[in-house]
């Protein structure tokens, strides 16, 4: 008989509360007459938690590679089934109830996420800062970054189907496997929806394998690196439009203001600015070629338009045009110091001149050596 549904549960010592969950998956299979499987995933675990898996005829996978996301990804590539449910083995999560998970991945969801701030979370079962700070925050940025209606990225309890798993291409080993997971979905065009679920205390008397700093950082870096735009991009533009706008207006002439003037001065950082943004939005473009060509991030049709208006040749052309530019001011700023008989200098006037020299050939040379490397980068997508 095929297999519909395999439990799966990441085990690290948790002999005092992994009985009561596969005894609960188990009752769970058995009364909704569900062919299932319960699954653990064992990370180590010294304990004895092997051993209480084995005498309730669980299949014990032992993964060797630590991390919670290491043990996920084993006992999930170890289920049979045509649909998985994890979830923690501490008993924060009622395996009795998973009839709305199953019901969702019946009707063709890829993803089901739990919400715990939907469904209830009872008292003591999560940390003050996780409640209000840590999981509204990254789940906003969640939200935010990919556009998923999601309330609870961080939720332990989730289903989908083995399929749907396969084209996730799920790389993290640590507790960033759960923001992943989400991500994933959504770049792959996966359908993802949410159900309320209960968090109740967890019945062990040990602290949680969790740390608060070290994995919401964990968390928010992964949600960062795979939002380029967010990361590079925008604020890539903004910095290029900011610095390119007040350049402009400071080359023709000071800005002056009731109580203060925008000089020269003030036009060395709008050009930097204007630099720094170009580095910015050229750095994403990097990031994505690499990210893509090595499988983090899904091929999309922007992705393909990149190599379209960004090539070696057109990158050459630009970066040229820029040297001669800037070879063309500075020499004129040479004439006007060789007019004066090399003597003093207006600075003021002077400046302006150098100043866009100097940044059209910092452009110029930088255009030739990223088009170089784009073109590197692209070699394997032609």
């Amino acid at each position: 008989m095929s297999i519909e549904l395999s439990i799966v549960m990441p085990c690290l010592n948790e002999a005092e509360t992994l009985e009561i969950c596969i005894k609960k998956a188990q009752n769970y299979i058995v009364k909704n007459n569900i062919s299932g499987e319960v699954i653990i995933a064992d990370n180590g675990s010294n304990d004895g938690s092997q051993g209480i898996a084995k005498k309730l005829n669980a299949i014990v996978i032992p993964v060797t590679n630590k991390g919670y996301g290491s043990a996920l990804r084993g006992g999930i590539e170890a289920a049979k089934g045509k649909y998985i449910i994890m979830a923690d083995a501490d008993d924060s999560y009622d395996f009795e109830s998973l009839s709305p998970f199953i019901s969702k991945l019946r009707e063709g969801y890829d993803l089901v996420m739990g919400n715990r701030f939907k469904g209830g979370i009872k008292k003591g079962a999560m940390p003050f800062i996780h409640k209000y700070l840590g999981n509204p925050v990254l789940s906003f940025i969640g939200r935010l970054f990919f556009k998923i209606n999601i309330g609870d990225f961080h939720c332990g309890l989730r289903g989908f189907s083995k399929e749907a798993y396969s084209k996730m291409n799920l790389k993290t080993t640590g507790m960033e496997f759960a923001s992943e997971m989400i991500v994933k979905s959504k770049l792959n065009g996966l359908s993802i929806t949410e159900v309320p679920t209960i968090l109740h205390k967890d019945g062990r008397s040990r602290p949680p394998h969790l740390n608060t700093w070290r994995d919401g950082w964990r968390h928010l870096r992964f949600l960062m690196l795979y939002a380029p735009n967010w990361l590079f991009l925008f604020p890539g533009i903004l910095l290029f439009l900011i610095g390119f706008v007040f350049s402009v207006l400071l080359i023709k002439s000071p800005l002056v203001f009731e109580t203060f003037t925008l000089d020269v001065h003030t036009l060395l950082y709008t050009s930097s600015s204007f630099l720094i943004g170009f580095q910015f939005i050229v750095f994403y473009a990097l990031t994505k070629i690499y990210a893509v060509e090595n499988g983090l991030l899904p091929k999309s049709n922007r992705y393909n338009k990149l190599f379209y208006f960004l090539n070696l040749e057109k990158g050459l052309i630009a970066g040229l045009i820029l040297i001669f530019i800037g070879f063309g001011l500075s020499y004129n700023g040479f004439s006007n110091w060789k007019a004066s008989n090399f003597g003093n200098l207006d600075i003021q006037t002077t400046i302006r001149s150098i100043i866009p020299a100097v940044l059209a050939l910092q452009l110029g040379i930088q255009i030739i050596l990223f088009s170089l490397f784009f073109s590197i980068l692209g070699l394997k997508y032609k």
